[in-house]
């Protein structure tokens, strides 16, 4: 596991599964309601993430700093390049995506995840 994988895996009640062709998917929330905040594509070598906001994604997408997710093309997400983007810029993003995520989970969700 790559170290931006390792850092999204370390989030508080983060967790990990491959779907999608093999990605490798980090999820928040419990079981079934899990909320995806970073998708890893191995083919693509790309890191799918939610922006604080749809208008800073379409910025960096504007920019060229980012892409339109491809199947998540609404709701403020944009796909990363690996290869392209400074690893402490994606580590931030990617806590900037688990955070916008964490924030649409029930507030109960978000207690245990204070206490973890």
């Amino acid at each position: 596991m790559s170290a931006l994988e390792d850092h999204a895996g370390n989030l508080p009640g983060a967790w990990m599964v491959v779907q999608w062709m093999g990605a490798h998917v980090f999820k928040v929330g419990e079981g079934e309601k899990g909320k995806v905040f970073a998708i890893f594509a191995d083919r693509t070598n790309r890191v799918t993430l939610k922006c604080k906001d749809a208008e800073t994604a379409a910025f960096l997408i504007e920019i060229g700093a980012a892409e339109k997710a491809p199947h998540l093309p609404r709701g403020g997400w944009a796909a990363f390049d690996l290869d392209a983007v400074d690893a402490e810029d994606l580590k931030a993003r990617i806590e900037t995506s688990y955070a916008a995520v964490c924030a649409t989970l029930t507030k109960a969700e978000q207690a245990k995840l204070s206490e973890i």
